[in-house]
């Protein structure tokens, strides 16, 4: 969530007439993350989140990322509920953007709460199973592909022979991605800094403008790898175990799924190794956006090997 587009006082005022949120008492950018504008909001009727849309995001894909908070939120998936308008709709823009207001979530971070955010996203897969609504992945094999593609000439600038290391990986994950296992709505982007806990318990799954129709496993290897495999590429098995009882007590996986997981693993580490490294080289002009490191993934890749 970095911070790209400013928002002024006065536009910031236009904008909350069509609301009824009360008097404005905090405004105040969020620095963290890289892909939108976020701002925590705090008026006299509560805390919220103003998210303002940047070029990455298709605004077709707006009304799907709304539509799915807003059907888990009813379902009692502890996610933002996205805040209507007094018109009745979310999206409005907002300095040249599209803007949406969502309610903010109380907790802390815990990435050691291996247990309890599989059981969340196990719960948020069976809460997602009547969403109708359907929206491609993006970021795939085919959109790992094309980052290769666009990153290819420079990517030996990051590191000696990344071009090659990438282009193997490819031609390994990509080319035998498993198919046919169970899909539905998934976060996919489930990071420990996408999530807040209460007492033990996820109290708040945030961001999902990756959200997508994909594999209901591929969403748990992506948990796992970003919460139990260390910047050094150190897989913690006992932690991931963990993490995949938790999911199993909510939602049991089917043999292909097990089967399948350490690949989607892999997968998910090449998928993170190529966004990152699209960013690190090209990176948006944004008033408060540090890239992350793409090599992270690079060892986490070689750590599930």
């Amino acid at each position: 969530m970095a911070v790209y587009t400013p928002v002024g006082e006065a536009a910031l005022e236009r904008f909350l007439a069509g609301y009824r949120l009360g008097a404005v008492r905090r405004f105040e950018p969020i620095p963290e993350g890289i892909d939108n504008t976020n701002y925590l909001l705090e008026t006299s009727s509560g805390r919220y989140v103003l998210t303002l849309f940047e070029t990455r995001i298709d605004p077709a894909d707006l009304p799907f990322f709304v539509d799915l908070m807003d059907y888990l939120a009813v379902r009692g998936v502890p996610c933002p509920a996205p805040v209507r308008r007094s018109d009745g709709t979310s999206l409005a823009p907002l300095e040249g953007r599209t803007a949406l207001i969502v309610t903010f979530l109380e907790g802390e971070r815990d990435p050691g709460a291996y247990r309890a955010i599989g059981e969340a996203l196990g719960r948020l897969h069976l809460a997602g199973a009547g969403f109708s609504s359907r929206r491609f992945n993006d970021l795939g094999p085919d959109g790992w592909r094309r980052l290769a593609a666009l990153t290819s000439s420079r990517a030996d600038e990051v590191a000696p022979g990344l071009e090659r290391r990438i282009a193997g990986a490819l031609t390994d994950l990509a080319g035998h991605w498993p198919e046919g296992l169970p899909a539905g709505a998934i976060h996919a982007d489930l990071f420990p800094d996408n999530a807040v806990f209460r007492n033990g318990a996820v109290s708040g799954i945030y961001d999902f403008y990756f959200a997508c129709t994909d594999a209901l496993a591929y969403d748990l290897a992506i948990a796992q790898v970003a919460w139990t495999v260390d910047p050094e590429g150190r897989f913690d098995a006992r932690a991931s175990a963990g993490m995949q009882a938790g999911y199993e007590a909510v939602r049991p996986l089917e043999p292909a799924e097990r089967a399948a997981l350490p690949h989607l693993r892999r997968g998910a580490a090449l998928r993170f190794l190529l966004t990152r490294l699209h960013d690190w080289l090209y990176p948006a002009p944004a008033a408060l956006m540090t890239p992350k490191d793409p090599l992270e993934y690079l060892r986490k890749l070689d750590g599930l090997s």
